[in-house]
């Protein structure tokens, strides 16, 4: 649960931007996402490694994005 901490005089624009950028922060989004379906531990590893393996080639210049 988040909580935004308002003063009474405070706009309440400055409330909910407050909120927006707490929210992103915590992600909490992307959680609700992942707990959609189920992956499998095995495929979270494989597509970590892939993507390992592509930062690493990024940074080497052997591709180019």
């Amino acid at each position: 649960m988040l909580i935004i901490d308002s003063k009474d005089c405070e706009n309440i624009d400055k409330a909910l931007k407050k909120y927006k950028k707490k929210f992103e922060k915590a992600r909490i989004l992307l959680q609700l996402r992942s707990r959609q379906s189920f992956t499998k531990p095995s495929v979270k590893r494989r597509t970590e490694v892939l993507k390992a393996v592509y930062k690493q080639q990024l940074a080497s210049g052997k591709l180019e994005a």
